[in-house]
Parts: C-alpha cells; sequence; structure tokens
C-alpha cells in the first residue's frame, strides 16, 4: 500500500537535493486543460538531472511514495493529475530542458524530456532539418511527455507517431536505476528493445529523462489546399487518389466538419473562414515536395483529378506560406472552441480507415436515439483517427447532460469495438480510460501488461492509478 508524503520524507528529499528543486505548487499542477479533474495534493520537485530524478525514484520507492510524472500538462487523460489517494510526489521535468547533441549528418538529436516540442523544431531548423511531430499543444507539450503517450499529431500519415521518431532513451526506473538507452544507432539486435516498453507506458514503468530524436530532411517546397468533398467516403477516395499522385510527400491530410467552422463562428477563436458558404465536409491535405515538383501545381493537378471523378466540388490551394499558416490556424483553432463550447464527452478513437464513413454515419444515428446534440467530428483521417466530439444543442451546456455522459460515452465506443478499432488512438489512457480499457481491452494483453508492471514496479509507485488497474 502506498503511503503519503510526510514532513519527515520532505526533510529528507531536502537533504538529498539542491534548494532549486523545490517549487511551489500552484494550481497549474493539479488540474487538466479540459477540468474535469483537478489532482488533490503533492509534493512538488523538479530536479535539473537524471541523477537528482534518480535520487527521488530511490527515496520513494523505499518509503513507498506514489510518484507523478509531469511534463507539459496537456494530456487530456488525466495521466498527469490524482484526484485522490495518499499524497504524491510530483516530479516536473520543466528544468530538465537542455538540447544536449545535435548530429545534423547522421539526422540525430539527443534532448532532455523537459524541452517544449516547439524549441526541438527550431533546434532541428537550426541544421537545416525537421523534426515533424507536430501538435497544436506544441507551445507547451514537453518531449518526455510526448513519448511517455505515443503522441501522434497531424504528420502521422508520413512520418509516424512519436515511438517511430525515437531511437533510444535514458529513464530512471522505479528501483532508481538509469537505464543509459540513448542510442543514436538505427540497427540494435540486442535482446529486448527496452525503448518501446517505456515510450507510450504514460510514466507507469519508469520516467524518461532524455531521448535520442530521428530527424529528417526539409521537403524542398511545401504547400497546402482546403478541398470541398460531399462526404466522408469521397475523403477517402481523395485520400487514395492523392497517395497514387503524390506518394509519401503528402504529409497530413485532416478531415473538417462544418461544425467545427460553426463552433468557431459562435465562440472563436477569430478566423478567416475559407469559403463563403460553409461546407458541411471538407479536408485539409499537406504537402512536402521534393525538388523540382512544385507543391501548387502538384495540389492542382491533384484537385483536377478529383474533380473529374466528382470526389470534390471546391477547393483553394494556399498561394504562400502565410496562406498555409492560416488554413492551419482554422484546424488547430477547432480544439480550442470545443473547449470553450464545453463537450458532454469527448472521444479519441480510431477505426480501420475504410470504415470511417461507416462510424461516422451510425454513431450519429445511435446519438439521435439517446437525445439530440450537435457532434464536431474531425481529425486526422490519413491515419484513422478521428476526434469524435459530442456537445449540447445551442441554449444549453454540457451540465444539462452529465446524466447522460457515460451513455454516450459507451455508445461511441461500444460502435468502435465492432468496428474493430481503438477507444485511444493518441491521447493515452491516463485514469480517464482505466475502465475503458479493461472493458474493450484484450484480457491476453492487459494481463501482460499487468504482469510487467509487477515485475518492473512492485510497490506500484509509477503513476499510481494510471494506465493499468489491479
Amino acid at each position: 500500500m502506498l503511503n503519503s508524503v510526510t514532513d519527515g520524507f520532505r526533510a529528507e528529499l531536502k537533504s538529498k537535493l539542491p534548494e532549486a528543486a523545490f517549487r511551489e505548487l500552484t494550481e497549474s499542477y493539479l488540474q487538466e486543460p479540459r477540468g474535469r479533474y483537478h489532482g488533490g495534493d503533492g509534493f512538488l520537485i523538479a530536479p535539473d538531472c537524471t541523477e537528482d530524478v534518480a535520487t527521488v525514484v530511490r527515496a520513494c520507492a523505499e518509503a513507498g511514495v506514489g510518484i507523478i510524472p509531469y511534463g507539459g500538462g496537456t494530456g487530456l487523460v488525466g495521466g498527469q493529475v490524482a484526484e485522490s489517494g495518499p499524497v504524491p510526489v510530483i516530479l516536473s521535468l520543466e528544468r530538465m530542458n537542455e538540447i544536449r547533441d545535435v548530429f545534423p549528418t547522421e539526422s540525430v538529436m539527443t534532448a532532455e524530456a523537459g524541452v517544449i516540442l516547439s524549441s526541438v523544431q527550431k533546434a532541428a531548423e537550426a541544421v537545416d532539418r525537421l523534426f515533424p511531430l507536430s501538435l497544436a499543444s506544441e507551445g507547451s507539450a514537453r518531449i518526455g511527455g510526448n513519448l511517455a503517450t505515443n503522441a501522434g499529431g497531424v504528420n502521422v500519415l508520413r512520418y509516424g507517431n512519436a515511438r517511430d521518431l525515437c531511437l533510444g532513451v535514458e529513464a530512471v526506473l522505479p528501483d532508481g536505476s538509469i537505464l543509459n538507452g540513448l542510442s543514436r544507432l538505427k540497427k540494435n539486435n540486442t535482446g529486448y528493445d527496452l525503448r518501446h516498453l517505456l515510450i507510450g507506458a504514460e510514466g507507469t514503468l519508469g520516467i524518461i529523462t532524455a531521448a535520442s530524436l530521428k530527424l529528417f530532411p526539409k521537403p524542398a517546397g511545401e504547400g497546402a489546399a482546403l478541398m470541398v468533398v460531399p462526404d466522408p467516403q469521397a475523403a477517402l477516395d481523395l485520400l487514395a487518389l492523392a497517395g497514387d499522385l503524390l506518394g509519401h510527400q503528402v504529409s497530413a491530410f485532416e478531415l473538417i466538419n462544418r461544425m467545427g467552422l460553426d463552433f468557431l463562428a459562435e465562440v472563436g477563436p477569430e478566423v478567416r473562414a475559407p469559403f463563403t458558404d460553409v461546407p458541411e465536409w471538407m479536408v485539409l491535405i499537406d504537402v512536402g515536395c521534393v525538388a523540382g515538383l512544385d507543391p501548387s501545381e502538384a495540389l492542382e493537378r491533384l484537385f483536377e483529378a478529383a474533380a473529374e471523378r466528382e470526389l470534390v466540388s471546391d477547393g483553394v490551394i494556399a498561394q504562400s506560406g502565410a496562406q498555409r499558416d492560416a488554413f492551419w490556424t482554422i484546424r488547430e483553432s477547432i480544439p480550442e472552441a470545443n473547449r470553450r463550447i464545453g463537450s458532454v464527452s469527448s472521444h479519441d478513437i480510431s477505426v480501420p480507415i475504410g470504415r470511417i464513413p461507416e462510424f461516422i454515419a451510425r454513431g450519429g444515428q445511435a446519438l439521435a436515439r439517446l437525445d439530440t446534440f450537435r457532434i464536431n467530428c474531425f481529425g486526422h483521417v490519413g491515419d484513422g483517427n478521428l476526434h469524435y466530439n459530442v456537445f449540447p444543442v445551442a441554449g444549453k451546456s454540457r451540465v444539462d447532460h452529465d446524466h447522460q455522459r457515460g451513455e454516450v460515452k459507451r455508445i461511441v465506443h461500444d460502435l468502435v469495438a465492432e468496428l474493430d478499432g481503438s477507444i485511444s488512438a493518441e491521447h493515452g489512457i491516463g485514469r480517464l480510460k482505466v475502465d475503458d480499457l479493461n472493458l474493450y481491452g484484450d484480457p491476453t494483453k492487459l494481463a501482460a501488461m499487468r504482469a510487467i508492471k509487477a515485475a518492473l514496479d512492485p510497490k506500484g509507485i509509477m503513476n499510481p492509478g494510471a494506465v493499468v488497474s489491479g
């Protein structure tokens, strides 16, 4: 059984760590962005080196005190807050924020876990390279948290998840030992790959303190277009056509529903609408082209070919970098508009790409049988990941539907399971989806996960309550 942080334990840690490692526990460390979950209490520590992280973990292991790793606090499934239980140590990686090395000829960077994602991107840009992980929260999310949750974002179609962008990790394991795994090797078959065990574990098996990250050549030219499609099936057909014509030069393919634009008009943030008459469905296509291929010309050819097949009815191709940015501002502002409206229930799900139209049609029909809602369905259709969020109608608030929240989630997740999908595509399990994982997860996988947790963290001190349950 876990113990609470005591005055004696605080004194012990203060005798072992520099004074700068101790921070005031403010409200920002005790809440998640949607405001649904609020942490109880905690003892905030922010070490600035791996050895001090190990000191904290060893002390917690000896005292049986739980540790909640804290990155940028942007997670949406409650992995960074504990509402109840013994008072834990909240271990923030914010002071471990150095780029340790950059190897441009190898296309590798070594960054500490507390480096903000946008800073990783800028460090790659400084050596004429690209780090392609891109999220709406990249100005505050930290790379350690991105790896711990195996973050996705908009460029998964071309470059993969965070897992695919990492060559090695340095981490502190639950007994306080340090895993020195900062490999720059692309081939290394020396037994179990602990990197992939820790990535996506959400801090339940250890704390990532640094990582070796893959960099990529910058595209010779980049472009974007918004194209109007009649329905989600046409969007999938357009995706296949884009693959045929442009291959791996398609970086992102985002499905946007009219509801997202309606929400922006209703509550902001204020953005410039791309079309006078807002269509029901549109896609945002982003390309990064090789030398000799003009992005605008490539997108124009795609539009013409799609129009011949009646897959698109209108479109706008960015004529400048500023216009491309404006297109992305629309897409990246939708989550903030959703937050301002206030969802009844939000879902980060994935289904096989070919079943997306079926999911959208059947999901709307099933929810309509329960009550009248507004549904904002958008996301990374190129990799099968939809953000399927259910909202009250105008004039009502999410509080009016609190009694239906569980039923809404069950309807959505039951359909996802029926279609061989996943109840968590890119946000992880955290504490929010532990029961869902137990309900929908494969029993053999769950048993293996619990066995791994018990073997590496027998005292259960690492992010207790997150991901796995007894």
